[in-house]
């Protein structure tokens, strides 16, 4: 009996579960990554796109033909870019100038039309790209504005895919989850699944310095004083997104830019994991986390993307020296 996939959207999701090594050596637990590159786009973001654009058509706000309009920092992009050639949708993003080149190309190759913002503006300055998207979905006709960072399809995602995966592959004994947290999709689905299993499983969001997060579920104070620009992509907010539910999360630990970049450099060359910068946040917090950890733990990381978008930057050390990071 012969197996294949319909199309290339029938390859997303059941991605692998990989032991760690080299890096978490000095960790007394067995920490596992759930490695989303093996996605078709790349990266965990196509799990959501594929929800985000499905439950639009089922509820009539994206009609045949129709244009696909989001603000990304890149991943998203893919993955709806993916949905839209599939199913014969056109598809805008609108990215901030802070990612990398090879994101906007990859979004450009995949038959996405490409706006870059600036990145130093406050969300609502009319040049961001959170309020760009919304102006071109606006004026295009017969256009549907994603918003992944308020819909709920984004959580619903990873309630019903990632989450269960997850529990399934470590048998039920995985006792904390840490990742980190940009539109709170991921933490939030995949949280709210595992704590619905085993309320004590322990659920950590790795967070960037120059993002609200943190100091927000500390406090509950929303502190403009913590936004500033800030290298690391993918995780991170100067806004709080509706899909970061804060009340399955136990806690945050940030990670700096320098570490960052250097973990993700070292992922590759001591692990054989090439992968995104957000990923060497992640395994770095899950350092940082250490004296939570104990013998009979079992950690699962989540790693978003793939290192080929950092190419120009992370991985070229001339880039590195420039920002500080390497000597």
């Amino acid at each position: 009996m012969m197996k294949y996939a319909e199309n290339i959207l029938g390859t997303i999701g059941n991605t692998p579960l990989v032991k760690m090594n080299a890096l978490t050596q000095e960790l007394p637990c067995l920490v596992l990554a759930k490695y989303e590159t093996f996605n078709p786009g790349n990266s965990v973001k196509d799990r959501m796109a594929l929800q985000m654009v499905e439950d639009a058509v089922a509820e009539g706000k994206l009609q045949p033909g129709g244009t696909i309009i989001e603000g990304t920092s890149g991943n998203t992009g893919m993955g709806l870019a993916l949905v839209a050639a599939v199913k014969g949708y056109k598809m805008i993003c609108v990215i901030s100038d802070k990612q990398s080149k090879e994101k906007v190309d990859i979004l450009k190759a995949m038959g996405s039309k490409v706006y870059v913002c600036p990145t130093d503006v406050a969300p609502d300055d009319p040049r961001s790209y959170y309020s760009t998207a919304r102006r071109l979905a606006e004026e295009i006709p017969n256009s549907w504005y994603v918003n992944q960072y308020d819909n709920p399809s984004n959580t619903k995602a990873h309630f019903e895919s990632t989450g269960p995966e997850i529990w399934e592959q470590t048998d039920g004994k995985i006792t904390h989850f840490v990742v980190g947290v940009g539109t709170g999709g991921t933490i939030s689905g995949v949280g709210s699944f595992l704590k619905s299993k085993n309320p004590q499983i322990k659920v950590w969001g790795v967070d960037t310095y120059g993002s609200v997060f943190k100091k927000y579920h500390e406090t509950g104070i929303f502190d403009e004083n913590e936004i500033y620009p800030y290298i690391t992509e993918g995780i991170g907010e100067d806004i709080l997104p509706k899909n970061v539910n804060f009340d399955i999360i136990d806690g945050f630990t940030k990670v700096t830019d320098k570490d960052a970049a250097v973990y993700t450099q070292r992922l590759a060359k001591e692990e054989g994991m090439f992968l995104g910068n957000s990923a060497g946040a992640a395994i770095k917090g899950v350092l940082q986390l250490k004296e939570h950890f104990s013998k009979d733990d079992v950690v699962v990381v989540l790693f978003h993307d793939h290192g080929s978008r950092y190419v120009g930057k992370i991985f070229n050390d001339d880039w590195m020296r420039e920002q500080g990071f390497l000597d």
